[in-house]
């Protein structure tokens, strides 16, 4: 897993405002370094659904919002995710959890696996899944590229993070094997 500093550090070079976010476990043990950075405000919310939309205030604003959330959460925002994406067409970049991905025995039937892509695919949006739990450069400088080209064409984008064990669960894994995805991209 990629460590708090190093996480840090990529959204400063990639120039986020705002991480617009719900902590859970994987994602939660950034939250202290993401506090502690004076480049980037850290932003709490209640639920999945109000991420987005203040992701999209703060984008209209003027600042670079990420959307920081858990794959479940990812199904329960859906309404607000359309009009942020679709009805105002901002391009609004997500680093999402994909529970279970990584360690399939820690929650065995979680219909997380069987959900989460084809509510993706139904989306039609840009997103690459990095797929293995190693921590090396080479995946930093992927998830960045990812990021800087969804900004370059002006879509969104979502950078799937596959998730282990609840105690030790893996996020923000690149590359490896990457999957990249766009059909149906309305952005297109």
């Amino acid at each position: 897993m990629f460590t708090a500093p190093q996480v840090v550090g990529l959204l400063q070079e990639l120039s986020f405002t705002h991480v617009v976010t719900i902590p859970d476990s994987t994602l939660g043990q950034w939250e202290d370094d993401l506090k502690a950075c004076d480049e980037i405000e850290y932003v709490g919310v209640c639920r999945e659904g109000e991420a987005w939309a203040v992701a999209a205030g703060l984008y209209v604003g003027g600042a670079t919002p990420l959307v920081m959330i858990q794959c479940t959460g990812l199904f329960e925002s859906g309404d607000s995710l359309r009009n942020a994406l679709f009805d105002y067409r901002l391009p609004l970049f997500a680093v999402i959890g994909y529970r279970s991905f990584l360690n399939q025995s820690t929650l065995p039937g979680d219909t997380c696996l069987t959900f989460t892509e084809p509510i993706l695919e139904a989306w039609g949006m840009d997103w690459v899944l990095y797929d293995q739990a190693e921590n090396t450069s080479e995946q930093l400088e992927a998830i960045a590229a990812h990021c800087l080209r969804c900004r370059e064409a002006g879509t969104p984008g979502w950078r799937w993070s596959p998730r282990g064990e609840l105690s030790h669960a893996t996020a923000w894994n690149a590359a490896g094997r990457i999957v990249e995805r766009a059909p149906g991209n309305p952005w297109r």
